[in-house]
């Protein structure tokens, strides 16, 4: 009887093994573990920072019904001032914007304007104020702008600070959302730290009829820039946390 049960048993097991193959075969085969439950986080850290450099776009422009005397009176104009410029070792020039233009107007002969663009840039205010006023009185340059901005180097040194500032922020917001969605563990996915700056309103110059005669030099008065650093991801949360006793 004993052995007689057995062999029942073993005829059994043979049976459900061939049912079961068939099916067993359909599963797919290395299925990936369910994702773990995340929460996108953004921190973020925040600096004003005082603007050091200094930019003015500057212009010589001729009318003349000649356009070969407009175009050397320019020359002449900007071959003077960049004399000038190029005694100021704080100031960087480049010209660009060189421009010919017939100019037609009824009942009066047509004439030429020939028009070339001056750019200066400095970290040092006092001796850009002074060479502006200067290429205006002297060489009669027009002022088309003036505007401050940061350097590379000094918005390099502020977002080095910043990007600690904003990953601390990132970890303490991540640490807040992990607990408030009742998990007592957690750690970080995938992260990106991003730069960026948003101008502040600060003085911007433009021409006007009272500025060109003024031989005095030209006030200036810097603002700031913010710079901004954002880090953004992705939190793993862990294990749930235990229910409070």
């Amino acid at each position: 009887m004993i052995v007689k049960s057995a062999s029942n048993v073993a005829t059994a097991l043979l049976a459900f093994a061939l049912t079961a193959a068939p099916a067993l075969a359909q599963m797919p085969q290395g299925m990936p573990p369910p994702p773990q439950p995340t929460v996108n986080v953004t921190g973020s850290a925040t600096s004003s920072v005082p603007t050091d450099r200094l930019q003015a776009w500057l212009r010589v422009e001729v009318d003349n019904t000649d356009p070969a005397a407009a175009a050397a009176a320019v020359n002449a104009a900007m071959t003077k001032a960049l004399a000038h410029v190029k005694s100021v070792a704080a100031v960087k020039p480049s010209t660009s914007g060189y421009s010919t233009q017939q100019i037609t107007e009824k009942g009066k002969p047509a004439r030429w304007r020939v028009a070339q663009s001056l750019t200066l840039d400095s970290g040092d205010f006092a001796a850009m104020g002074k060479l502006v006023a200067r290429l205006q009185d002297e060489d009669g340059l027009v002022v088309s702008g003036m505007s401050f901005s940061l350097s590379n180097e000094a918005r390099r040194h502020a977002e080095e600070a910043l990007t600690l500032e904003a990953i601390r922020s990132w970890q303490e917001r991540a640490e807040r959302a992990a607990k408030g969605l009742g998990f007592a563990q957690w750690r970080p996915g995938h992260v990106t730290v991003q730069t960026g700056d948003i101008a502040r309103p600060y003085p911007v110059m433009r021409a006007q009829s009272a500025m060109l005669s003024a031989p005095a030099p030209v006030p200036l008065e810097a603002g700031s820039v913010d710079v901004t650093v954002n880090v953004t991801g992705d939190a793993i949360l862990g294990e749930p946390a235990p229910p409070p006793r």
